[in-house]
């Protein structure tokens, strides 16, 4: 499958958020062993840069975001992502909408993440231990 990896998800992992970092483990791990196709949004890797700095040294950040580079395919996004997010009324949530537009553009499989409130209608999803199509 390809998939897209949420923030979120990530930030299971690194921060060891329990119950979730073993799922998030097993995920993020089955990218790496080239079982699934992983992608990740470019501006995952500045969130997750600036989210954890309260956690991790910049070495430890920079050393996680050169990891998810080296293993997961990066999305670029371009004005146009936040324009069509920010024009379409059924995305209220600007970074689900671009995670969304990611997805999209990629033709992605589906997007792994927590999230299941937020702004992911329409979309197909798994969530952690459920397989949802929307």
């Amino acid at each position: 499958m390809r998939i897209l990896i949420d923030t979120n998800i990530v930030i299971d992992l690194v921060q060891n958020r329990e119950p979730h970092s073993d799922n998030a483990s097993r995920i993020i791990n089955s990218c790496v062993k080239n079982e699934n196709i992983g992608y990740i949004s470019a501006h995952s890797l500045s969130d997750l840069f600036f989210v954890l700095r309260k956690d991790k040294s910049v070495e430890e950040r920079k050393a996680l975001i050169l990891n998810l580079c080296k293993f997961f395919k990066v999305v670029p996004e371009n004005k146009d992502f936040y324009t069509s997010v920010c024009n379409n009324p059924d995305w209220n949530d600007l970074e689900d909408g671009l995670q969304m537009k990611c997805a999209e553009t990629e033709e992605l499989d589906y997007i792994i993440t927590r999230d299941e409130k937020n702004g992911f209608g329409g979309a197909s999803l798994y969530f952690l231990g459920k397989c949802f199509r929307l």
